[in-house]
């Protein structure tokens, strides 16, 4: 596809590489191959930026057809309006409603305590939340974060971990959802019927930090903080694990982006 920007221009996807939310919307442009170009910014600063942009000072942040949408759920609706093939909403009033529906329990009660459980792992270790968060922005912003860590720290510990209430709830959460994948899949290789649909892609995206899966287009750290190495061994032999991995080994294909 040549691309669906203002006056012929390719659509810009403003991003955290990091970031599972930003996952789901980079994987919704790959999957239906529409070129775009990505802007990578940086964490602290991102939430101005965005707001800037015209967004609500979440992302990621589509520029697309002289819109600017900044929620993944309007995205790929807006993807879907534009580009129905391959679909990600399935065929059926029924099996829609039932796609969507799951979608949003996964934006909803997945992506902000997996992100708090990722991240109360990861702020102790300076070194690796730091070269993760900071990858493919210049070396004077990965320097003045790095400077700035211990004024940083307790602020993203306060955003992300304590206000979906703490660590541990965080974690529990995360293993509620990973139940819940597994009993709505109910043996079968995806949630709506036989095909991958925008639940499959939302639960997959949103699971990403916890199974690491190798086709994920950024760096993870290798290895993680030792606290989340064992969350990953709890959970690796999982049904809901193995099957994130198996999504990202169909269906996460390649980029569509447009580098220069």
């Amino acid at each position: 596809m040549s691309g669906n920007g203002k006056k012929g221009e390719l659509p810009v996807l403003w991003q955290l590489r990091f970031s599972h939310f930003n996952e789901k919307g980079r994987w919704a442009l790959d999957y239906k191959g529409i070129r775009h170009t990505r802007r990578s910014l940086a964490p602290g600063t991102h939430s101005r930026r965005a707001k800037q942009l015209g967004g609500s000072g979440t992302t990621p942040l589509l520029q697309i057809g002289g819109r600017t949408i900044g929620d993944t759920t309007e995205l790929i609706a807006e993807l879907e309006r534009i580009q129905p093939d391959p679909a990600l909403y399935p065929a059926g009033e029924a099996a829609r409603e039932r796609a969507l529906g799951l979608e949003d329990y996964f934006d909803e009660q997945l992506g902000p305590y997996l992100r708090g459980a990722v991240f109360a792992a990861l702020l102790p270790d300076r070194e690796a939340l730091v070269s993760v968060t900071t990858q493919g922005l210049g070396s004077g912003t990965r320097r003045t974060i790095n400077l700035f860590y211990p004024v940083i720290r307790p602020r993203l510990r306060k955003a992300l971990v304590e206000a979906p209430g703490g660590a541990e709830v965080c974690r529990e959460k995360t293993f509620a959802a990973l139940d819940r994948l597994e009993s709505e899949l109910a043996g079968g290789d995806y949630l709506v019927g036989d095909q991958f649909t925008v639940a499959d892609l939302t639960a997959a995206a949103l699971f990403f930090p916890l199974v690491s899966p190798p086709e994920f287009q950024y760096e993870i750290p290798d290895p993680w903080p030792a606290k989340w190495e064992e969350f990953r061994r709890e959970n690796a032999d999982r049904l809901g694990y193995r099957w994130v991995e198996e999504m990202y080994r169909r269906h996460r294909g390649p980029s569509a982006e447009v580098t220069s």
